[in-house]
């Protein structure tokens, strides 16, 4: 099964990577399309993403932001066909063990964009830090540290973009957020932009194509 929101956003996501890249990645649509709408258990789609993946290193930079997307497409349509209570058993214990250092932290913004939809709510970044993150609570301090660079830069969603890439440049290399910084924060900043604004965050992107795909992903996913 797939999440209809899935299927948008990777789809865009494909285009997006293609438009600033060599790399046609929309021919490979049907192979991902496959990977998402099999019947397989969650590790064996795992497998086979990372399949499409090895045999296409041009799309590298996508992979672990795929995989959020497969975590929450497992969440929201794979789950449905599983026990109640499937999320509490020793069995996906094990899972998330076997895949504690995949993914990245969009997999947190998916779903809180998720959150959003479901609570009729516009996403804001103040609401994401604060009331979904609980970066202020005392036994939230490891989201603290990992999102300490845009709790500190909450003032970026006044500036033009060029501001919000020029901190994306001056983040360690080992910050958990470094490739996320510039897109997170261009989403929050305009949750739906024009062609026109996307235009402007692609001309001051790190990585356009990772850039871009991932703003299309969360700009799709609401």
């Amino acid at each position: 099964m797939i999440d209809p929101k899935i299927e948008v956003a990777y789809q865009a996501a494909l285009e997006a990577f293609s438009k600033y890249n060599s790399f046609d990645a929309t021919v490979l649509t049907g192979d991902f399309g496959d990977v998402f709408l099999s019947d397989e258990d969650f590790l064996t789609k795992v497998d086979a993403l990372d399949e499409v993946f090895d045999n296409n290193p041009q799309v590298e930079v996508l992979r672990e932001v795929f995989f959020d997307l497969l975590m929450i497409n497992f969440f929201s349509a794979d789950v449905k066909k599983l026990e109640e209570d499937y999320l509490d058993t020793p069995e996906w214990e094990d899972i998330e063990e076997q895949t504690l250092d995949r993914g990245t932290e969009l997999l947190n913004l998916l779903l809180y964009l998720n959150e959003c939809e479901d609570e009729d709510i516009e996403p804001e970044l103040e609401d994401y830090l604060k009331e979904f993150l609980l970066v202020d609570e005392d036994e939230f301090q490891d989201e603290y540290r990992i999102y300490e660079p845009i709790i500190a830069n909450q003032i970026l969603m006044e500036s033009p973009v060029e501001e919000i890439a020029n901190i994306a440049n001056s983040l360690p290399e080992d910050s958990e957020l470094a490739e996320l910084f510039y897109p997170v924060m261009c989403f929050f900043q305009n949750v739906d932009p024009s062609p026109e604004a996307k235009a402007v965050i692609a001309e001051h992107a790190l990585e356009a194509e990772f850039d871009m795909a991932v703003l299309e992903i969360l700009v799709n996913f609401q």
